[in-house]
Order: C-alpha cells, then structure tokens, then sequence
C-alpha cells in the first residue's frame, strides 16, 4: 500500500496535495468523517497518528491507510479483513502479498455481492408479482361490490 495513489481519482490526487501532517479536523473535512470515526480506526489499530499532548497528528501513510479503509468499507469488507489486508504492507516485496490477499477478498466479496443482486432480483420479480395480483383482486372486489349495489 503505498502513499502515492496511481489513481485517476480526482479525490486521491486531492489528498497527495494535502500536507505532510494534519489534525484530527482536517482529516475529518478532507475525508468526509468524523472525529469519532478517526479515533475508532485509531483504537483498532487501523491507522497510528503521532500524537503530541492530546493532539493527534496524521501522516501521509495514515492518509493512505484511510483511504483504504474507507474503500473497504464501501464495499463491505469487515475490519478485519481491512487490517489483514493493510498489516501485508510491505514495499520490499512490491506490496505483492497486500495486492494478492485484497484481490481474494475482493473476489470473495464480489461473489457475496452478486449472490445478493441475484436473490434481491426474484425477491423484487416476486414482489412485483404479489403487488400485480393483489392489484387485480382489488379491482374484481370493487366490481363485484358495484355490481351488487346497483
């Protein structure tokens, strides 16, 4: 995992701008988070910011670990996989062993995901269908209730 983001992300290149050390604010406004996340992802041992007094001071590598996280969450990774995944990080290797455990949780949670889309897709086909006869059985109750009061 390495600090620099090769993305095309406009939001990666915005935080390589950013500078060497922020506070916990900063991270939270450049982030979209808040400061109570911060500091779980902190007591999880997720990111290690330098502290000074009570400030906590978060480094380029605590911004790269953050953005992993957060892109973990969005795809619904648990933290411990995401802490599988950062504790691989290690340049020496080209970070090859990182890459090749998050591309088997990824394909592992994609494959979760598309059982998901598939069961949501009978479950939405199924509904629509309950909908459409309870639909039609409204209409024969109100013609045979017209009917019978003519």
């Amino acid at each position: 995992m390495s600090d620099k983001s090769t993305s095309s992300d406009p939001a990666a290149t915005m935080h390589e701008s950013l500078p060497d050390q922020m506070t916990i604010r900063e991270m939270s406004e450049a982030f979209g988070v808040t400061a109570r996340a911060l500091r779980f992802y902190e007591a999880s041992d997720l990111i290690a910011p330098l502290r000074k007094g009570q400030a906590r001071l978060y480094s380029r590598s605590d911004r790269a670990r953050l953005k992993l996280i957060l892109r973990g969450k969005r795809f619904g990774f648990s933290l411990v996989q995401i802490r599988e995944i950062l504790e691989l990080y290690n340049p020496a290797d080209k970070n090859m062993a990182q890459t090749e455990a998050a591309l088997a949780t990824a394909r592992d949670r994609l494959g979760d995901m598309e059982l998901q889309l598939s069961e949501l897709g009978q479950a939405i086909t199924e509904l629509r269908q309950q909908i459409a006869e309870g639909e039609a059985s409204l209409r024969r109750l109100r013609a045979t209730s017209s009917a019978a009061g003519n």
